[in-house]
């Protein structure tokens, strides 16, 4: 695929090979304010590649190169993932200044640049995550318009479309061992969310970028009865 060059200063030494991807939006009002962002030393973050709504694709940072793009994030028993990862950054206004679906051009884009990541470096489906996945106390990004069922049938992560399954949902404020087993469902995952059978802020936050995720008609931090489904049925899958 064709990239446009556009080095940005804000990278340092990796210290592995990276093995995950991390997808964000912008959240800027255009993705020329963005890119300028991304390559401003004042600024201190970046991204390896930033992606377009019209499909273009910059390339700002090495893929050998650690970009500053996850910040503090956790996913699958690592911390601070810049190291690992290699990060994405697509245009899109983003839930502050006017969310909005991502264009056809700009999701194929995407998949292609995924395509070409991965023809390099060993990055398993269960590593294709969000923002929000690995720091959902802080971020919403890529968010619920994100198309990932599109992603994973070009073959790039995960997805089901299990039914809804009967039960009344888990909320915030309930304990129990429905809860124990929910979260510890959510850490086999990949989420920070160790067991403790209290439905806390923090178990919300982490079930709401699940939704956002995989559950994406209904992100409000409750695990009703397809929110768990959907959490058994990835599991099962080896994601």
């Amino acid at each position: 695929m064709e990239l446009i060059p556009a080095p940005s200063p804000n990278f340092d030494a990796r210290t592995a090979p990276p093995e995950m991807i991390v997808l964000h939006y912008t959240g800027m009002l255009t993705g020329h304010a963005a890119l300028d962002r991304l390559r401003d030393p004042e600024a201190k973050v970046s991204s390896h590649y930033l992606v377009e709504e019209d499909g273009r694709v910059f390339s700002l940072v090495a893929e050998e190169r650690r970009a500053w793009h996850a910040g503090v994030s956790f996913w699958k028993g690592r911390q601070n993932l810049n190291g690992v990862s290699i990060g994405i950054e697509i245009v899109n206004p983003g839930h502050e200044f006017g969310y909005r679906s991502f264009p056809e051009a700009q999701v194929e884009a995407v998949i292609e640049l995924i395509d070409d990541i991965r023809s390099r470096w060993t990055i398993d489906d269960g590593a294709i995550v969000g923002h929000s996945d690995v720091a959902p106390d802080r971020k919403q990004d890529p968010g619920e318009l994100f198309p990932w069922k599109r992603l994973a049938e070009a073959g790039h992560g995960y997805w089901t479309d299990v039914s809804a399954a009967p039960g009344a949902p888990l909320c915030e404020g309930e304990t129990g061992p429905g809860v124990f087993a929910l979260q510890a469902g959510l850490t086999r995952l990949g989420y920070d969310c160790a067991p403790s059978g209290e439905y806390e802020p923090r178990t919300s936050s982490i079930i709401r970028a699940f939704q956002r995720h995989w559950r994406p008609n209904q992100v409000d931090g409750n695990a009703d009865g397809e929110t768990r489904a959907r959490l058994i049925a990835l599991l099962r899958l080896g994601a």
